[in-house]
């Protein structure tokens, strides 16, 4: 009796988890009025509760290009976890593009040093640079529409496994992609950005993944992934210009599918 008085006793003196700062971090200074009115399509709220974000957790986003999720990110983790930006490498001079990518994020940064001054900046360029973060020390890793980028430059299956790496036992992996609803040639999914769920979840498992949930979060059953122009044809990017641009504009950004995977324990 004596034992379960004192453990009723020390569960009710706990201090309370803190709340994570979703006021800051959906609608700080931070974002941009443009990023703020994608919130409707890309719910990053619900993805990242999904994923099972709390206050405290190591997090890694994975190749975040220009930041879009980082400035959510950061608030959310910055003030008592650790938040890794798993970017392209430095030394990556053949590309300008990725150089290019990085000095951008790299000033988006510097910007506003009292958010982003604990972001610590990692190199993810396969085979070289695979360390997004200390071996075993992630709870959570995030990859937000990025899996047609990877298999277009044939490193999907090595960035998998620095993820699995990163990841403590019993950590997660959410997946965020643009979704064929059919299809086998990985090829045609790398150039239209589109991936079916099937190629996905065999990756993750081959890197030692098992698949935990799955939702709907991010679908639009609008999009019927047979574009021209891939997903580009639809917003933001609209790469077809003025042509069809209405019809686009009324699909919408694409439909996506939310993974959530875990490293077994």
């Amino acid at each position: 009796m004596k034992y379960v008085l004192a453990l009723l006793l020390a569960v009710a003196l706990a201090p309370a988890q803190a709340a994570l700062d979703w006021e800051t971090a959906l609608n700080g200074d931070q974002r941009s009025a443009e990023n703020k009115a994608r919130d409707s399509s890309r719910h990053p709220r619900q993805t990242l509760e999904f994923f099972g974000i709390e206050e405290g957790m190591t997090v890694v986003e994975l190749s975040p290009g220009g930041g879009w999720y980082t400035e959510v990110l950061a608030p959310l983790v910055a003030p008592n976890g650790q938040l890794y930006a798993a970017h392209f490498g430095m030394n990556l001079s053949s590309n300008a593009y990725f150089r290019n990518a990085l000095g951008g994020f790299l000033q988006k940064l510097a910007s506003n040093n009292d958010l982003y001054g604990p972001v610590k900046v990692t190199q993810l360029a396969p085979p070289e640079e695979v360390a997004v973060a200390p071996a075993g020390s992630a709870d959570l890793i995030v990859a937000f529409r990025n899996i047609h980028s990877w298999m277009r430059m044939g490193s999907l299956d090595a960035t998998l496994a620095a993820a699995f790496t990163a990841l403590k036992p019993g950590g997660v992996l959410g997946i965020v992609q643009h979704r064929a609803p059919s299809g086998d040639d990985p090829a045609e999914m790398a150039r239209s950005g589109y991936v079916t769920e099937a190629y996905v979840i065999a990756a993750a498992e081959k890197a030692g993944f098992k698949l935990d949930a799955r939702s709907e979060i991010n679908a639009n059953p609008r999009d019927t992934a047979d574009h021209a122009n891939g997903v580009w044809s639809l917003p933001p990017a609209l790469r077809g210009g003025d042509e069809d641009r209405a019809k686009f504009e009324a699909i919408g950004e694409s439909d996506r599918m939310t993974l959530r995977f875990v490293k077994p324990a």
